[in-house]
């Protein structure tokens, strides 16, 4: 390697992997972080701000996440559908019994970057339930 050259990784090179995450009893913003990284390839060498140089995760049982302190009842998930009126509310326990492995792909959504690049990484992210996930051929 030459040390006058900057090195940027070519889509030829990088070679994902696939990482199983299991979500039993780990607080949610710090697992979120760290799949944030993993999807972004910041745990690789060849991390390249530009590129997808990222790994593949499966996340799984999402129902058994931890939030502390107060944060079932006090944090609020909030979207707008556009119409008049259209402003909808949930707190994290609502959240958590409609769409439960939706908190763990918002928190890591919302830590990637807000362009082409990283709705590209979240496509790599799969949450599951349960212990049960159908990439166990993929997983070494």
């Amino acid at each position: 390697m030459d040390f006058n050259r900057a090195f940027f990784l070519k889509k030829e090179d990088r070679k994902p992997r696939w990482i199983v995450i299991d979500a039993q009893d780990k607080v949610l913003g710090r697992m979120a972080t760290e799949i944030a990284d993993v999807l972004r390839g910041k745990h690789k060498p060849t991390y390249t701000p530009h590129q997808d140089a990222g790994d593949y995760v499966v996340v799984i049982n999402a129902q058994e996440v931890k939030l502390t302190g107060n944060k079932w009842k006090g944090k609020i998930y909030d979207r707008y559908t556009g119409w008049m009126g259209g402003y909808k509310t949930m707190t994290a326990e609502e959240m958590m019994a409609k769409h439960p492995t939706q908190i763990i792909e918002l928190a890591v959504k919302r830590m990637l970057p807000k362009s082409k690049l990283g709705r590209a990484m979240i496509k790599k992210l799969k949450v599951y339930l349960t212990s049960e996930h159908p990439h166990k051929a993929q997983v070494l």
